[in-house]
């Protein structure tokens, strides 16, 4: 059997080979028959060849074009209804601005850690607040430094302190009202 498999692999790859060979004669035949007859029109149709060689590198040697995206304007829609172009803009009519303070203060209710210092409490505001994933119960605190103009909150007082602009490197919270009084 390995004889025969062995015969069978030399004989296929040379029937390949003969074809190349014998395909590859007819066409430089071609060539060589159609030269000598027209050697003008060769000559005229190098030229513009030629020129367009100069003109446009080798494809191999441009870097690839990139696909770019179309501007959101252009890009398919998936329907619903579009909206007509306005063919005059209306005024801008402005309402008058409130007269509250600007934005939302906030505010936290603490006890007075210290007051040592002049004009200034420290204040620990406990956080309880439930873990997102494991619904834990997490109690976590933080000191705040707030202003206190007439010094009137003592340790263990429970105040509350409102957001306020920067007063220095650390405060930037004012004492609002002393809720309980310290025992």
């Amino acid at each position: 059997m390995s004889e025969n498999e062995n015969e069978t692999t030399e004989e296929t790859p040379d029937t390949p080979v003969e074809e190349t060979a014998a395909e590859a004669t007819p066409v430089a035949e071609t060539d060589a028959v159609e030269a000598p007859a027209e050697p003008e029109a060769e000559a005229a149709a190098e030229e513009p060849e030629a020129e367009a060689a100069e003109a446009a590198p080798p494809a191999v040697s441009q870097p690839k074009k990139k696909r770019k995206r179309l501007p959101r304007s252009l890009r398919p829609h998936k329907g619903g209804r579009t909206r007509e172009r306005a063919t005059e803009r209306k005024p801008i009519s402005r309402e008058p601005k409130p007269e509250h303070e600007r934005g939302r203060t906030q505010e936290r209710r603490g006890v007075v850690v210290s007051d040592a210092m002049d004009k200034t409490i420290v204040v620990k505001v406990d956080v309880i607040k439930s873990h997102p994933r494991y619904k834990k119960v997490i109690r976590r605190s933080v000191k705040f430094h707030a202003h206190d103009e007439q010094n009137t909150a003592h340790i263990g007082d429970v105040v509350r302190i409102v957001e306020t602009r920067p007063l220095s490197k650390t405060k930037r919270w004012r004492l609002a009202e002393v809720i309980e009084v310290a025992k």
